[in-house]
C-alpha cells in the first residue's frame, strides 16, 4: 500500500442518558469491543480508530459501521451516542482510571475542565518525517476553513456559547493548543518539542495539541483541528479533503514549492474567527489572505484538491460538500434542532439520530 494515498479517521464521541447528560459508562459500553473502539480521558467518552485506508467508501464503510456499533453498545444500556464537539447540556465529567490520565490531570490541574470535547482527527501517510515537516507547512493555511466547515460545537453547559466551535476555544486554552509554528526542518520541529516538554506545556509528544502534527506513533501527518462531524459522511469528506491537501502539497513540494509561511499569531487570529463564525460567517482564503464568505473559501480548498482526488473520491466529495453547503454545519443544524422548541433535548435528540443506523 503507497501511503502517499493512505488515511485514517479517529473519532471522539459522548455517551449520553435519557436527559441528554453524559454518562460515566465508557467501561461498560466498550466490554468486548474490538480494540478499535477505545476509551478517552473522561468515562463519558469514546473513541473509534479506522484501519489504515486507500479509498473514500471503504473509509466510510469503517466509520458507518464503528458508529453502529457504538451505537448498539450505548443503546444496550439504555444511552445514545452523541457526535457533537461539546456536550449541549451541563456535566461533570470524570477521569478515566489508569496512570497517565492521572499524571495529566495532576500536572495540567484546572485545565481539565476542558478535556470533555470531541474531535476529529485525520491522519495521511507520509514516507519519512522530513516530507511530513514540509506536508504540514503547506497544510497550516488551509487550518481555518476545515475548522469551519466542521464547527459543530455551538452549546456548551447549558448555553449557547456564541461560537460555532467552543470544542476548539477549549482546546486553545491548553499550553500547546492552537496551530504550530512554520517548521524549518526536522530538527527544529523536535527542538520546539523538547523545549515545549523542558518547560512542562506538554508531558511527551503525545501530548502535544497542536492543530496539525507529525503522529508520534504512526507514519503519518496529523490534523487535528476539528471537531467530531455530526455524520459519517463528513467525516469521510473531512478525511478526504485533507488527503487532497496534503496531495496537493507534495506535488508543490516536487516542483520545489515552498510553503506559505503565515505567521502564527495571524494563523491563530483566523482559526479564532473560523471558530465562532463555522461556514456561515467569513474565513481567511490562504490563496488570497483575505477574509470571504467561508463557503467561498471551502469551494477554493475543493478547487485545490480537485485533480487530486480518485477512484470516487471527487464525485463523492462534490456531493458531499454540495449537502452541507445546502443543509449547513453542525452548529447550523444544531441551532436550528434548539429553535423548533426552544429546549436541547432537541438538539440531543437530533444528533443521537443522526448517529443511529
Amino acid at each position: 500500500m503507497s501511503e502517499e494515498h493512505t488515511f485514517g479517521v479517529e473519532e471522539e464521541f459522548l455517551l449520553v442518558d435519557a436527559d441528554g447528560r453524559p454518562a460515566a459508562a465508557a467501561p461498560a459500553v466498550l466490554r468486548d469491543s474490538p480494540e478499535e473502539l477505545q476509551p478517552e480521558m473522561v468515562t463519558c467518552q469514546v473513541e473509534s480508530v479506522t484501519p489504515v485506508c486507500e479509498q473514500a467508501d471503504e473509509l466510510l464503510e469503517h466509520l458507518r459501521a464503528q458508529r453502529a456499533q457504538l451505537v448498539d453498545g450505548a443503546r444496550a444500556r439504555g444511552l445514545r451516542l452523541l457526535a457533537s464537539g461539546t456536550s449541549p447540556v451541563e456535566d461533570t465529567a470524570r477521569l478515566t482510571p489508569g496512570e497517565r490520565y492521572r499524571r495529566i490531570a495532576d500536572h495540567f490541574r484546572g485545565l481539565m475542565d476542558t478535556v470533555n470535547v470531541c474531535g476529529c482527527h485525520v491522519h495521511v501517510g507520509v514516507p519519512d518525517a522530513s516530507v511530513g515537516v514540509e506536508v504540514l507547512n503547506h497544510l497550516r493555511p488551509w487550518l481555518p476553513v476545515l475548522l469551519a466547515l466542521s464547527a459543530n460545537s455551538p452549546f456548551a453547559d447549558g448555553a449557547d456559547t456564541g461560537y460555532a466551535s467552543w470544542r476548539y476555544l477549549s482546546m486553545s486554552r491548553w499550553p500547546s493548543g492552537g496551530p504550530p509554528p512554520y517548521v524549518e526542518s526536522v530538527a527544529h520541529y523536535e527542538s520546539l518539542v523538547g523545549e515545549l516538554a523542558e518547560s512542562g506545556a506538554v508531558l511527551d509528544a503525545a501530548n502535544l495539541y497542536w492543530d496539525i502534527r507529525l503522529s508520534p506513533r504512526h507514519p503519518t501527518v496529523e490534523v487535528r483541528v476539528c471537531d467530531v462531524a455530526v455524520t459519517a459522511e463528513e467525516a469521510a469528506l473531512l478525511a478526504v479533503l485533507v488527503q487532497g491537501l496534503a496531495a496537493s502539497a507534495r506535488s508543490r513540494i516536487a516542483a520545489g514549492e515552498a510553503a506559505e509561511p503565515v505567521p502564527q499569531e495571524v494563523l491563530r487570529a483566523d482559526l479564532w474567527r473560523a471558530a465562532r463564525d463555522g461556514l456561515g460567517g467569513r474565513c481567511a482564503d490562504p490563496l488570497t489572505r483575505t477574509l470571504r464568505p467561508a463557503h467561498e473559501t471551502l469551494r477554493g480548498l475543493f478547487d485545490e484538491v480537485r485533480p487530486q482526488l480518485r477512484d470516487g473520491a471527487k464525485e463523492f466529495a462534490e456531493q458531499t460538500v454540495g449537502k452541507v453547503l445546502a443543509d449547513g454545519g453542525g452548529a447550523a443544524r444544531q441551532r436550528a434542532a434548539f429553535a423548533r422548541r426552544g429546549d436541547l433535548s432537541e438538539v440531543v435528540a437530533f444528533l443521537a439520530g443522526q448517529t443511529e443506523p
